[in-house]
């Protein structure tokens, strides 16, 4: 999975209404984990912004539940069309079905699978990251929301078999059962719940089979919109990462390597209310954060792959993507590590 991968704005208000529910404002949130506030207008947001805000939602909490905590808080409104079309399935094993088709306009970073057993089957979670490594909080936070979820539409008739994590434990084992209803196991093999057939099978209270193919026809509709329009960012950015080095590629050059128009680059922007320097600031930010946070590059170097001419001129863009300097940022990220090490 590339840095291109993104999540649905739903999915993301999730968690901020978590971390506000336990004190902490959505501003100071974004702050912590360096995502512009801007962000919060946007319809879909990257995979890395995620991970950075359970980052720094398990840091500013200092909750070693929040990921299960914040799971358990989803609710018809927390997966949009496809939340509707989940209640209107036949089964919970086709409401499956259908999240694996749509999980796209959920997030893109994971994938469900389902390993069917002759009395039992495992529906497992495989996280698809970006360029950062996903917290288990998030982790934690999907196989609650599948059962909290899979409670509302079943009307509290859902119970897992048992839950396992690939990770350890963040808190007390008795926390987890709570919250999931079942035993837990980890440092396994995988992520993923373990459910009895019949609860699989069994008919939803709210099944609609028309209602169900609105809602399917509409989904439909929505992930075709949403491939249209990340295929072309997508490819942008990805063609802007592999020519970006010592120079900052034009937008002639784009065009070219598009098969696009300078134009018609132009008007395909402005479709997404972006213009190319956007896409260009957007992409060095990302990477100038990652490579501060995760590397012992001297900032020069940092800053000549990412085609500023001069380290003074990349401390301002830095301070203006962050509000700091790189030093600082970096200093962060490092205490932040050592503090989450401590907490473990």
């Amino acid at each position: 999975m590339t840095s291109q991968a993104t999540a649905s704005r739903s999915w993301a208000h999730t968690l901020l209404g978590a971390a506000q529910r336990q004190g902490i404002a959505p501003e100071a949130l974004l702050a912590h984990a360096g995502v512009p506030a801007r962000q919060l207008q946007e319809e879909r947001w990257p995979i890395d912004h995620i991970t950075r805000l359970w980052r720094a939602a398990a840091e500013l909490t200092q909750n070693r539940s929040f990921g299960l905590q914040a799971g358990s808080l989803v609710g018809p409104a927390s997966f949009n069309v496809v939340s509707f079309l989940l209640q209107s399935c036949a089964n919970l094993r086709e409401a499956i079905a259908q999240v694996q088709k749509f999980q796209r306009l959920i997030s893109d970073g994971g994938r469900f699978q389902i390993l069917a057993g002759e009395r039992a089957s495992w529906v497992i979670y495989h996280p698809q990251q970006g360029l950062l490594a996903f917290s288990p909080h998030q982790i934690e936070a999907v196989l609650a929301a599948v059962v909290r979820f899979s409670q509302w539409i079943t009307g509290n008739r859902f119970e897992a078999q048992r839950v396992q994590f690939g990770h350890a434990a963040l808190g007390p084992r008795r926390r987890y059962e709570s919250v999931l209803g079942c035993p837990v196991e980890f440092e396994q093999a995988f992520n993923g719940l373990l459910l009895d057939n019949t609860v699989l099978d069994e008919p939803l209270p709210q099944a609609d089979v028309q209602l169900a193919l609105v809602h399917r026809q509409y989904a439909n509709e929505r992930l075709a919109a949403l491939s249209d329009s990340t295929s072309f960012i997508g490819s942008l950015r990805a063609w802007l990462a592999a020519h970006m080095s010592t120079q900052v590629p034009g937008r002639a050059a784009a065009a070219q390597a598009l098969a696009l128009s300078e134009r018609t680059l132009a008007r395909r922007l402005q479709e997404h209310e972006l213009s190319y320097s956007d896409v260009v600031d957007t992409l060095r930010r990302d990477a100038a954060c990652e490579a501060v946070a995760h590397s012992l590059r001297p900032f020069s170097d940092i800053a000549q792959s990412l085609g500023f001419a001069e380290a003074s001129t990349f401390n301002r863009a830095f301070r203006r993507w962050t509000g700091g300097t790189p030093g600082a940022w970096r200093a962060q990220a490092s205490a932040s590590a050592s503090a989450s090490a401590s907490a473990y």
